[in-house]
């Protein structure tokens, strides 16, 4: 009997753990022909179709999510055309809280798995391979041995990423009630101790083509010794891969910024999910903050510089308005790497889709359930807020502006000068890289009684320099030194970690004159 685990994933970039987690259990359990299939919905659906045709597979199990699942029932009915005999599985979190009225309006779909899917696969794998009929649903419960669970991944497995996930425990001790983590019947959080995780993570180094392994642990540092422990090792060089963690930023206490503070930079990532800093809607989402540490804790690892650090926000929580949503923006801008402002998405099973009439929710009725209004926040309001997120991608977390966008929001409000220049600029995804520079100062200039004309200029010529290709566009002004051989030589020998083929001299009004090097994006003032 063979099996196909599929997924489809949100970049090529990405590997689906689950899947992985499913095939390693099959195994264990005498079944040996388990194939992965993964694709993106950036591939043709025809391709991705024929892809699981072509597998001939008996037993067809869908990794679902709150991005795929839409295409998921559309690959899967097609399928089911191609294939009437094989058995059709949907699992996974976007699943886990359908019942039967969604398999009577998916007929296609012979089995629903719903919650840790580790025995229930194995339970269905066997009921198949008997002859017998599948039952329609199969309720997983928490799988017992998930703390003595080895790496899922296999070295020589065709990945085309270099990102793998990994989970080294299961549950959250908190209960946001946008969380599907707040339904959950088991509150306590299982962990794999120590030893074990550290030696998962030994076991990564084998894989040369990973640079990245991200923690899927929904509070990493729930358990603060557990927490620094790891860290404390991951210290040693020869763990060599970047470590992304989700974190709760109130929970670090003193130690933990010491062992933070002394990584090499660029081998820790950390993510921390701040979603408002006003004390009436984090009481009304079950999800008890200390604002003032989470903001402290914020600001002093981005000051550590050794780090990348991700804060989020969320659009859309009950009691947040336009008001709230800018004050908690500009709390944050400036303490973190990327600032992602999300928009809520009302999950079927979280306490909040339970109290939506209770705050005048209305939202979209596809995937990703996305809030369109609520009795504290309008469409229009919101749709406003998408253009300043737009633009953010753009010119912040991108990284190419970062001297450009220091000038234009010092002394300003971030968010009041993103939502001008989302005004000023139509479609921020439309415009081009050179102009997207240009379009800066022609905005500057549109700020009656505010223009920071020459200190932008500069800025800009430098943010164009170090991360793009090309001469500086002529709109803006700037001034290039043209060097002798001799000077070429001295400058070499005054900095020789500069490239000379590909370095480049400017005068700049605030800056005074720097040779940059545009291959390695270095420069120095002369």
């Amino acid at each position: 009997m063979k099996i196909t685990l599929f997924s489809l994933n949100a970049s090529r970039s990405h590997t689906n753990l689950a899947i992985r987690i499913l095939r390693q259990r099959l195994r264990e359990e005498g079944f040996d022909k388990v194939s992965l299939l993964e694709r993106t919905e950036k591939e043709r659906s025809f391709d991705t179709l024929a892809a699981l045709a072509c597998e001939n597979a008996d037993l067809y199990g869908f990794s679902c999510y709150i991005w795929n699942i839409a295409a998921h029932l559309t690959l899967a009915e097609n399928l089911k055309k191609l294939r009437p005999n094989v058995k059709i599985v949907f699992g996974g979190p976007e699943v886990s809280f359908e019942d039967e009225d969604f398999l009577k309006a998916h007929p296609f779909i012979d089995t629903l798995l719903k919650g840790e899917g580790e025995e229930t696969v194995v339970t269905l794998a066997k009921t198949l391979s008997a002859g017998e009929p599948l039952p329609r649903i199969l309720c997983g419960r928490p799988y017992p041995d998930f703390v003595h669970s080895s790496v899922p991944y296999t070295e020589d497995e065709n990945r085309v990423g270099n990102i793998l996930y990994y989970e080294s425990a299961r549950g959250c001790p908190y209960r946001c009630a946008y969380c599907l983590s707040a339904a959950e019947e088991h509150k306590t959080v299982r962990a794999k101790s120590v030893d074990d995780t550290l030696a998962d993570l030994k076991h990564f180094e084998a894989f040369l083509d990973v640079k990245v392994i991200k923690f899927v642990d929904r509070t990493f540092n729930y358990d603060k010794n557990r927490a620094k422990a790891i860290w404390t090792a991951l210290l040693d060089p020869a763990y060599t891969k970047h470590y992304h963690f989700e974190i709760c930023a109130s929970l670090l206490d003193e130690e933990s910024f010491k062992i933070l503070q002394r990584f090499p930079k660029g081998k820790l990532q950390l993510e921390i999910g701040v979603q408002s800093t006003d004390p009436a809607v984090l009481e009304k989402i079950d999800r008890p903050n200390d604002t003032e540490a989470v903001l402290n804790a914020l600001e002093r690892l981005y000051r550590f510089d050794n780090m990348h650090i991700h804060a989020d926000l969320i659009a859309g929580l009950p009691g947040d308005s336009y008001r709230s949503i800018r004050k908690s923006f500009d709390a944050l801008y400036g303490k973190c790497h990327m600032l992602q402002l999300g928009f809520l998405k009302l999950l079927k099973g979280s306490p909040l889709y339970e109290r939506r009439e209770a705050y005048g929710y209305c939202f979209h009725s596809e995937p990703p359930y996305e809030v369109l209004s609520s009795d504290t926040l309008s469409f229009d309001e919101i749709m406003r807020l998408k253009r300043i997120e737009a633009v953010l991608e753009r010119y912040v977390n991108s990284g190419r502006f970062r001297r450009s966008m220091l000038v234009l929001t010092d002394e300003r409000s971030p968010f009041c000068l993103l939502e001008a220049l989302a005004d000023f600029l139509p479609d921020v995804t439309t415009l081009s890289q050179r102009d997207a520079y240009v379009k800066l100062l022609e905005f500057d200039e549109s700020l009656d009684g505010d223009s920071r004309a020459t200190a932008l200029t500069d800025a800009i010529t430098l943010d164009f320099l170090l991360n793009e290709q090309g001469r500086v566009p002529s709109a803006i002004r700037h001034c290039q030194v043209m060097l002798t051989s001799e000077e070429k030589r001295k400058l070499a020998l005054r900095h020789p970690d500069l490239y000379i083929p590909s370095t480049e001299v400017y005068r700049l009004h605030t800056l005074g004159t720097f040779a940059v090097d545009r291959a390695h994006k270095i420069y120095y003032r002369l």
